[in-house]
């Protein structure tokens, strides 16, 4: 049987934070429907901070309840603390991912807080999620940013980054994230980081986060896949990046990813063809918003599989 990797597309948050442009939300809403009927199941939709923040979410509510009536998608959203929990518990999100970075300086940058207290703030918002009835309980996803590299402090210590996620596990997440979210990391640290990560784990699903700032990203991807991470979060068109990676240019490819795995034998449950269109309708809607990927601008080769497979046929 084919084995399945699983990917959550994060572009209509990850992807969207740093675009000024205010995207419409109903072109929202129809980039969210338009990659649900190209089979992506699952999507980080939004971030629940507050809008003066980052005005882009401003309509977080409208995307959310939208997304909620979408078909077989699980819907995900970024909350920074404890009340961005409590919105996301009211509005009915599947699954909450909360984000803390183990680099003590990019943490305080970003929230203004230590990472104690961050690690303080998840188990008050694990707390909540217990409290919820069992038929509204969601789960619960926690992403360790910055475990390869830190543009504040350089190097992140491995044993930190294990120590953390120890904390994280004890907590309770239904599943640790680790991220490489500026761009650090290279394919024999992420062997290294997630053998030892999935062994903590245990039963507990671990995904990978990879931006590609210096073109590793489907590199680290396949060292991941090769230690036997089988969840990825990637993003159409490769948006986004950290705003404290200078030169970034953006997540790892939806497209691309897929155009990976596929090839590889291993089952997306996304039609690739179908996902190319759903970029071209996201970059004519953000017009001047740089779109990244190699299988967009080549296309798919006759040796693609769902050619091969429609040849059989």
């Amino acid at each position: 049987m084919t084995e399945t990797v699983a990917l959550r597309e994060v572009g209509m948050r990850d992807g969207l934070q740093n675009i000024r442009q205010f995207m419409p939300t109903e072109r929202k809403q129809a980039w969210c429907a338009a990659e649900v009927a190209a089979g992506m199941r699952e999507m980080e939709v939004g971030s629940l901070v507050p809008p003066k923040l980052i005005p882009q979410f401003a309509d977080a509510e409208q995307v959310i309840g939208f997304a909620l009536k979408q078909p077989g998608l699980k819907v995900n959203a970024l909350i920074p603390n404890l009340k961005g929990a409590e919105r996301g518990v009211a509005l009915g999100v599947h699954q909450l991912n909360y984000v803390l970075s183990v680099s003590e300086g990019h943490n305080r940058s970003n929230v203004r807080r230590s990472t104690q207290e961050s690690i303080d703030d998840f188990k008050r918002i694990v707390a909540l999620r217990d409290a919820q009835p069992k038929e509204r309980r969601p789960t619960l996803g926690c992403g360790l940013a910055t475990s390869f590299g830190c543009t504040i402090e350089g190097a992140v210590d491995e044993k930190r980054v294990l120590a953390i996620a120890e904390q994280i596990l004890s907590a309770g997440v239904d599943e640790l994230m680790v991220a490489d979210t500026v761009g650090y990391a290279d394919p024999a640290q992420v062997r290294r980081v997630f053998t030892q990560v999935l062994r903590l784990a245990g039963k507990v699903p671990v995904a990978a986060h990879f931006h590609n700032t210096r073109g590793l990203g489907l590199a680290n991807v396949l060292a991941a896949l090769e230690v036997g991470v089988r969840r990825f979060d990637a993003c159409l068109g490769g948006m986004g990046g950290c705003p404290y990676a200078p030169g970034a240019t953006g997540n790892v490819v939806m497209e691309d990813t897929v155009f990976m795995l596929q090839q590889m034998g291993f089952s997306t449950g996304v039609d690739l063809p179908a996902l190319l269109l759903v970029r071209k309708q996201v970059e004519a809607d953000l017009p001047g918003v740089a779109f990244h990927g190699d299988v967009a601008r080549a296309g798919l080769p006759k040796t693609w599989r769902g050619n091969l497979a429609a040849a059989a046929e």
